[in-house]
């Protein structure tokens, strides 16, 4: 019986050509939407599940009360915290410190300890201890955890042991140069880390190695450093909420009066969904980011399931007779749906083994725009396998269940008589029902689009407060040696054509939370710090005219060998009580008792961090201590000849360390990697959204137009116009397309509202949006329907006709 089936389901498919396709392809694009995003999320979710203890790590935060009530969250941890914790919480089974160093110059040194070859490595380098290695489950290929006991001694890992020494047995007992400071030598070689981890490894570097060793020693509780956290693992009778009294007793024990701030324990598993707090690797995936997916998908897929049902429904006055013959020939209704629902099976079968053709090719394009490690084996594993069962299953159940009820509810006698429910109002009803659901589906993403990629412009189109065209910075070395050359290189860099300014800095106006350095500081001779943290910068006195900041009052800094002067915001003149800029003028700050000086002037507000967060306080003082970076304005003309002429000058200034630029620009862009990947899917979604429901409008509308030719060819003997054929078969349609709209744009503005709430700065929803992507689905599904009636418009009645 189920051969006979089978057989029986391949004749009809071969029999009904256009419309097999048509369901075979809109269920494999569906069907693949599924699978690829279900593959996304499964990788999002692997993240770190292959430590052994993974349910009982934990990283220590740091809750802010800097501007209550304001309260956000950091990574970075007080220096005194991690020794700490290993005597006053004896409920910590291990702990340990993580320091991640950015933008690292490595020289690889010869055995006479002449330099070989030089690498920046902008990220994995950490400073570490051996009780990570005991968190954390990280294969070694060489060497052991306690080698970094050591002062000075470095793990690589198999990667970077290959591209620094050619191979990595080679590397074991060999010399590298960290920041043409510390010889460090290499005593061990990590496997390669998985790309699903929290911590990816390039250099690992003992902690009390170089500065880490003041690290070590030191008892600040009072000041944070984003890139230097802590681990800790638990044992089996802890829980996280005792450990969290126990932290949060712990800096009420150590911290400053004043200092509000406190640490709680964060999951491993909640790491890499903290897009707000941020990680290590600096890949961070939302929740409303995988919840996104998980709808786009399960919208794509019901859209492919009602063109399935649309056509099939339709389709049904075609296989009336063959179904009156078998209920004749003895077959029951249950028979009957078996058959329709091998049917179905079939058609899904093939549609998953085009989608898998599909996926596997396109894993790497959506892996590059994820920024994810996809490979094609990735959709043989496992639980993908029982995804798409279980997939087959539903889609035959979904999609095949409706039709076979309609095709065999029917009774033989009134078949062959002709008098089948053919044209029933409610297989009319649901068709239109089903149409208007993907138009809504369609046209909500279309809006969503719209809105979106609104947002993702103003992000970058809209004014930060400064000028950043044709600025880019450049990372210069912290050693000592190298700072006494920057006088001289910005002279250099000023001579040089095509360059405007030139600043040195701690930082540019503006940076990515969790990188700011909050601080309290005493105002005008007060005996106490202020009540709220503003972020600190340490600037030279180019940096306004380099950045063009508006001063409101005063002046720049001076230029000066000694001596502070202070340079704020409105921002932060307002927090401090004054509404005349004028009159906060030399008015002293004074910053932890090692920085004092006048208030020489008084700087328009910009926005100091993205546009998630509001307008920030922000103190600006001459410091050449904290200087870590060159902002070098270029002209508009031969800006690829100017940034030659700058690497020449660096390579000879400092001969040691490697050049990389990045454009201002493309910096603050990469503020909004969350935002740019959901702008793309939703983009794709949309556009297969748009695809998929034309697909059965065509469908639908080709097998309409095929039932009502004859109809078609009265008209025209009767005297009608190509023109109003078209519209008489083009109406419905218009109408159903104009209620989805009615649902769609409501239904948009209140969540797509919700999301730009998230915003401190964002977009209005203007009627623009709704005009221009209703136009869009009406115009794309227009064209798909007119077609098919100008078809049966062109047809000459005579031939539609005849048999009459």
């Amino acid at each position: 019986m189920i051969r006979n089936h089978f057989k029986i389901a391949i004749r009809n498919l071969i029999r009904r050509k256009r419309h097999s396709i048509i369901n075979i392809g809109g269920l494999a694009v569906g069907i693949a939407v599924c699978l690829l995003i279900f593959v996304i999320i499964q990788f999002d979710l692997s993240y770190d599940d292959y430590h052994q203890k993974k349910d009982k790590i934990y990283r220590v935060l740091t809750e802010y009360h800097h501007n209550e009530p304001e309260i956000f969250y950091g990574k970075g941890v007080p220096y005194a915290l991690p020794e700490a914790i290993k005597t006053a919480i004896p409920q910590i089974e291990e702990s340990a410190v993580v320091f991640m160093d950015r933008d690292t110059q490595i020289i690889v040194l010869d055995d006479d300890g002449h330099s070989l070859s030089k690498f920046k490595e902008p990220t994995g380098v950490f400073f570490t201890e051996p009780g990570l290695f005991s968190i954390f489950d990280f294969k070694w290929l060489a060497g052991t955890p306690d080698s970094l006991k050591d002062p000075n001694s470095v793990v690589l890992s198999k990667e970077t042991a290959i591209k620094y020494f050619g191979g990595w047995q080679q590397a074991i007992g060999k010399n590298i140069k960290w920041n043409n400071e510390e010889v460090l030598n290499v005593s061990g070689i990590l496997e390669e880390v998985p790309p699903n981890s929290e911590l990816q490894f390039n250099v690992v570097i003992a902690y009390g190695t170089a500065f880490t060793a003041d690290m070590k020693t030191s008892d600040n509780w009072d000041g944070t450093n984003g890139s230097f956290g802590c681990f800790v693992l638990l044992p089996d009778d802890a829980t996280e909420a005792v450990v969290n009294a126990q932290l949060a007793a712990l800096a009420r024990e150590n911290k400053s009066e004043e200092v509000r701030d406190s640490q709680v324990l964060q999951s491993l598993d909640k790491i890499h969904f903290d897009t707000e707090t941020g990680n290590f690797n600096g890949k961070t995936t939302g929740h409303k980011l995988i919840n996104a997916l998980w709808i786009i998908a399960a919208f794509i897929l019901l859209i492919s399931c009602v063109n399935f049902i649309n056509l099939s429904t339709a389709q049904a006055v075609d296989r009336y007779r063959e179904i009156g013959v078998r209920k004749v020939l003895g077959s029951n209704s249950r028979q009957l749906r078996a058959q329709f629902l091998t049917e179905t099976f079939l058609i899904v079968f093939l549609a998953v083994v085009l989608a898998i053709g599909i996926v596997m090719p396109s894993l790497s394009f959506f892996g590059n725009l994820m920024d994810m490690s996809l490979q094609p084996n990735q959709v043989l594993r496992q639980n993908v396998v029982l995804f798409l069962l279980l997939i087959t299953v539903a889609v035959t159940l979904l999609a095949g269940y409706y039709p076979s009820m309609v095709l065999s509810r029917n009774k033989a006698i009134d078949v062959l008589k002709g008098k089948a429910n053919t044209k029933g109002s409610e297989g009319i009803t649901l068709r239109r029902s089903l149409v208007v659901f993907q138009f809504v589906i369609a046209q909500g993403l279309i809006f969503g689009t719209l809105i979106v990629v609104k947002q993702m412009d103003y992000f970058t189109s809209q004014s930060l407060g400064y000028n950043r065209t044709a600025l880019v910075n450049v990372d210069i070395p912290t050693d000592s040696l190298s700072r006494g050359k920057i006088g001289y290189l910005q002279e250099a860099l000023i001579a040089l054509n095509g360059i405007k300014n030139v600043s040195f800095s701690s930082d540019t106006p503006t940076e990515n939370r969790g990188l700011n350095n909050w601080s309290k500081f005493k105002f005008n001779h007060e005996p106490e710090r202020t009540d709220f943290f503003s972020i600190a910068k340490g600037v030279d006195h180019a940096y306004l005219s380099t950045y063009d900041l508006s001063l409101v009052a005063g002046r720049s800094i001076k230029k000066a060998d000694f001596g502070y002067e202070f340079l704020i915001n409105e921002t932060l003149m307002h927090a401090l009580g004054f509404d005349d800029p004028d009159e906060i003028l030399n008015k002293e700050i004074d910053y932890y008792d090692e920085v004092k000086g006048p208030i020489v002037g008084v700087v328009k507000d910009f926005n100091v961090r993205s546009f998630r967060d509001p307008l920030s306080p922000v103190f600006m003082f001459n410091n050449p201590n904290w200087y870590s970076q060159a902002g070098i304005k270029l002209t508009a003309k031969n800006m690829g000849g100017s940034l030659g002429a700058i690497e020449k000058l660096w390579d000879n200034t400092f001969p040691d360390y490697v050049f990389d630029y990045q454009y201002l620009d493309d910096k603050v862009a990469n503020y909004y990697t969350q935002e740019k990947k959901l702008s793309q899917l939703y983009k794709i979604a949309a556009a297969i959204a748009i695809f998929l429901s034309c697909l059965g409008l065509y469908g639908l509308a080709s097998f309409i137009v095929n039932q009502r030719t004859k109809e078609a060819g009265i008209r025209k003997v009767l005297g009608a116009t190509i023109g109003n054929i078209v519209y008489l078969f083009s109406k419905e349609y218009v109408l159903l397309i104009a209620i989805s709209f009615c649902i769609a744009a409501p239904v948009t503005a209140y969540f797509m509202g919700q999301w730009l709430q998230t915003y401190a700065y964002h977009i209005d929803i203007t009627w623009v949006v709704y005009v221009l992507g209703g136009f869009s689905a009406l115009v794309i599904a227009m064209l798909t329907v007119s077609y098919q009636a100008f078809r049966a418009a062109r047809t000459n009645p005579v031939n539609s006709l005849r048999t009459e």
